[in-house]
């Protein structure tokens, strides 16, 4: 079973220490919803584990320290899909996702049948078949954002992270893509997804891993991390909590003092 640790990852900007000592560790089925304000370090977290910022620390997989293997390794073993989605290259949707299968193949390769359909399956799972042939600098928000996310799912590798896949899409792929994510997991990868939505992370997420200036201040189900005075001190807000069948459900009502009781 793919583990990745985490141990002390600490990342400065000058002066600054941004994301301090956060350690926690992952395991093969584990889908973890990484929140927490603006400003709270997620995006440099996830940017750290994959080595685009420089830290201290580590980060490594199946005992192996993520800065020691080649980059060529390290994507086949993990996904990223960054917040970022302007993209400005003239090419079909469908030749997008294939890139997701480049760590599998030599240079001049053609894809294989296996590669095909890896790639025909991510395309049904961000419900972009209809747009394969589309030119992607042509789509609008949403739907380049559906093309990133079947480019990391094409990737098919143990470890899959994702900042914030869900911001652009509508409520009803949002949920199409939880469940995929749901699925991945359940198939034996580690899914690591930054989420500002709490009611999605708390219905489709296990556990939460809840930041706060640049800390790990809470790890654990929903439940437990998601309560109305940790909502108070870390965002700010007051908060309808329901728990139902299908979850927690969390509806922000109000900014509050965060140091009032």
């Amino acid at each position: 079973m793919t583990q990745l640790a985490i141990d002390r990852l600490t990342v400065r900007h000058g002066s600054q220490e941004v994301l301090r000592d956060v350690s926690f560790t992952l395991s093969g089925g584990d889908l973890v919803g990484l929140i927490g304000p603006n400003g709270a370090g997620k995006s440099t977290l996830l940017r750290a584990i994959m080595g685009l910022n420089p830290a201290a620390g580590s980060a490594a997989i199946d005992g192996v320290a993520l800065s020691a293997i080649s980059a060529e390794e390290k994507a086949r073993k993990l996904s990223y899909l960054p917040q970022e989605r302007e993209i400005a290259w003239p090419i079909s949707v469908e030749d997008v996702v294939m890139l997701g299968r480049t760590p599998y193949l030599s240079p001049l390769q053609r894809p294989t049948a296996e590669d095909q359909a890896i790639v025909e399956q991510a395309m049904i799972d961000a419900d972009i078949v209809g747009l394969r042939s589309r030119i992607i600098a042509e789509l609008s928000g949403g739907e380049r954002a559906r093309v990133l996310i079947a480019r990391t799912l094409a990737q098919d590798t143990p470890v899959l992270i994702a900042d914030e896949p869900t911001a652009g899409l509508d409520p009803a792929h949002q949920i199409d893509l939880m469940r995929v994510l749901s699925k991945r997991a359940a198939r034996g990868s580690i899914v690591l997804v930054s989420l500002h939505e709490l009611s999605l992370a708390a219905q489709w997420c296990p556990r939460l891993i809840l930041l706060s200036e640049g800390a790990l201040v809470a790890d654990g189900a929903p439940d437990g991390v998601l309560s109305e005075s940790r909502l108070r001190a870390v965002y700010g807000i007051s908060a309808h909590i329901a728990r139902t069948d299908r979850g927690l459900i969390v509806q922000p009502i109000e900014r509050v003092d965060r140091g009032a009781t």
